[in-house]
């Protein structure tokens, strides 16, 4: 594949027992560009996503990063790399602050060494100011200022999803993964979603692969889509071109009855 791509999935097969999950799936994310993934519930999204970030490798195929194959690493050997993600349900530390949460994106960065503790002054303290100043960033840009004191228990749930967004950019990913990134929200905090997902995608010039089942963010978002259904590729390209998509179409709502 063309140095164009970040990721590129070639034949990728899971099974789990009996079941195949993802049946000879490929497909090729643009640097730079947001690419969606769309399907029914149990379609194999998020089984591709765990196979893309090392938590379920695939048994057949490949999967390759910027030309590195990573399919087989550990998922923080892949984290290392530069993927970053967030989940469909939050995954936040609980009874932590808003700001103690996003630091720990930059945990990949840190280097452990107790002879930098013992001389923090003239050691560490440069260092963890620098990490604080990229947080301050991030925090800037998704406007989470006025919370960066609370704790992520009692803010509301379009919050918290931001400040899960924030931790992954505090990494630095050359691909950002983003679960359904919109469950559980309102049309008001789907519309900030939206908007602040495309300011993040600008202003660090991310590659985004995202699963999401509201379609439209998904033609807000996406440049380009794969549609799975039961493990299978059912339709890939242009986002609303695949969507519209008769297969897609069936795959949704069924097949249309016809009248007696």
């Amino acid at each position: 594949m063309s140095g164009d791509h970040v990721l590129v999935c070639d034949g990728v097969v899971r099974r789990f027992g009996g079941v195949v999950a993802l049946k000879n799936v490929s497909v090729a994310v643009r640097r730079g560009e947001i690419f969606g993934l769309v399907g029914p519930n149990g379609s194999g999204k998020t089984t591709l996503v765990n196979a893309v970030t090392g938590f379920y490798p695939p048994q057949e195929g490949r999967i390759t990063l910027d030309g590195t194959q990573i399919n087989g690493l550990k998922p923080f050997r892949i984290a290392s790399m530069g993927v970053a993600r967030t989940f469909q349900n939050v995954a936040l530390f609980h009874g932590m602050s808003v700001l103690d949460n996003i630091l720990m994106g930059r945990h990949i960065f840190m280097k452990p060494n107790p002879l930098a503790s013992l001389l923090y002054p003239w050691w560490a303290q440069k260092e963890e100011v620098a990490h604080r100043r990229h947080v301050e960033e991030v925090i800037d840009l998704l406007q989470l200022a006025p919370a960066r004191d609370e704790h992520v228990d009692v803010i509301p749930l379009g919050l918290q999803k931001r400040v899960e967004l924030a931790r992954a950019l505090c990494a630095e990913p050359r691909l950002l993964v983003l679960d359904e990134p919109m469950a559980g929200m309102n049309q008001e905090e789907k519309e900030y979603m939206v908007r602040f997902i495309l300011d993040a995608q600008e202003a660090l010039d991310l590659t985004v692969l995202i699963i999401e089942h509201h379609m439209d963010v998904v033609t807000a978002l996406c440049d380009r889509v794969l549609v799975l259904n039961n493990g299978q590729e059912i339709a890939q390209g242009p986002a609303r071109e695949a969507i519209a998509d008769p297969r897609v179409v069936e795959a949704y709502i069924g097949k249309p009855r016809h009248a007696a």
